[in-house]
């Protein structure tokens, strides 16, 4: 079985997931991703089924409103029903890499407004321990510098994601050689406190409370302990 396809179905789970438990006030939080944008196809003939979404990134929004799916600014939202996003690994606690994409910071807000953040993945993002895949931080231009020399000193190897400039205008530093990352928290508040940092890709203070993990055998529903 492909990736495409687990990730399809994890998307298919998730939309299942969704429609037993909302109203038709609901509004849906969308993020960003392979994972995700097999979601938003499959949430378009259901469209009439929510009242708005609101999306992480430019790349979700413009592929919602293709599809002629409603989308609100999170600012007229007092709270997101429900909020569906991919994760780059995800651990037993249901704690994330996210920003892959460059959409990490938007992806945080959005989980930060949500009642429920559903996680779908397929099998291969699921960890013991998060860190082989480098965390992305999200940094001022002008700060570039000195949060990669901070970044180092806390013993990553930072790598500028040259030619991308986030939805934010603002630049994503890699940092390598994390792994392990335990406890997630504390690394995720110490980072937030460098001056320069906008968010990092740790979502651990705020992780998923449910994850929909697709494996060949089918899609498992994992809650947080």
């Amino acid at each position: 079985m492909s990736q495409d396809t687990l990730k399809r179905a994890a998307a298919q789970a998730a939309l299942d997931y969704c429609l037993a438990k909302i109203g038709d006030d609901a509004v849906i939080g969308i993020g960003t991703g392979s994972t995700v944008n097999h979601f938003i196809d499959l949430l378009a003939p259901h469209r009439g089924r929510i009242a708005a979404t609101v999306a992480s990134s430019e790349a979700s929004t413009a592929r919602l409103r293709a599809l002629q799916i409603p989308v609100w600014d999170l600012n007229s939202v007092a709270e997101v029903t429900v909020y569906v996003d991919g994760a780059d690994e995800i651990n037993p606690a249901l704690e994330m890499i996210k920003g892959g994409g460059g959409a990490l910071t938007r992806e945080k807000i959005v989980a930060a407004v949500a009642r429920e953040f559903v996680c779908i993945a397929d099998a291969a993002k699921r960890v013991d321990h998060l860190g082989r895949f480098p965390l992305p931080v999200e940094v001022i231009p002008m700060a570039r510098s000195h949060v990669g020399r901070q970044l180092r000193a806390l013993g990553a190897n930072p790598e500028w994601r040259q030619g991308v400039v986030t939805d934010n205008g603002n630049y994503i530093i890699d940092a390598h050689d994390f792994y392990p990352i335990a406890p997630a928290r504390v690394l995720e508040e110490r980072l937030n406190n460098i001056a320069g940092v906008v968010a990092n890709g740790l979502f651990a203070l705020r992780p998923a409370d449910v994850l929909l993990l697709a494996r060949p055998g089918g899609v498992e529903t994992i809650r947080a302990r």
